[in-house]
């Protein structure tokens, strides 16, 4: 059982931009990108026409480390102080449900932890600092 920490940016709209640009500048390799509108049918039906092309998740290597850029997730809209997250994932979803009920205890939920189409458990929580969580469970 491993626990990784991979930092989550999030980036209003600029996301294409911004994996283009580390790419350029810092070599990094894109490992996933998926964009809204490729998502499932009942979440695609959901969004403007714009937002079809924005990237809802992607994974990037830099050197030997990752990162996350999405352009925004729905239930938490972008603001100052929200753009950088830390994606904490496990393939043991009893470990990710754990880690979520003890940060949620002082802290604050964001997005219930549950199966969702792209994690069998994920959610988002702030830390009782105001530290953000996304605590991602690895499909086996």
């Amino acid at each position: 059982m491993s626990l990784n920490f991979i930092p989550y940016i999030l980036m209003k709209g600029r996301g294409e931009e911004a994996i283009k640009y580390y790419q350029e500048n810092l070599g990094a390799v894109i490992l996933f990108k998926q964009s809204f509108g490729e998502g499932p049918k009942e979440e695609v039906e959901k969004l403007q026409k714009e937002e079809l092309t924005q990237i809802s998740h992607s994974v990037l290597k830099i050197g030997e480390n990752r990162i996350m850029i999405a352009d925004s997730i729905p239930e938490i809209p972008f603001k100052e102080g929200n753009q950088v997250s830390l994606c904490l994932t496990t393939s043991n979803i009893r470990q990710a449900r754990d880690i979520f009920e003890k940060l949620k205890k002082e802290g604050e939920v964001l997005i219930e932890f549950s199966e969702i189409y792209f994690s069998p458990g994920y959610g988002m929580v702030k830390d009782k600092f105001g530290v953000i969580f996304q605590i991602y469970t690895n499909r086996e």
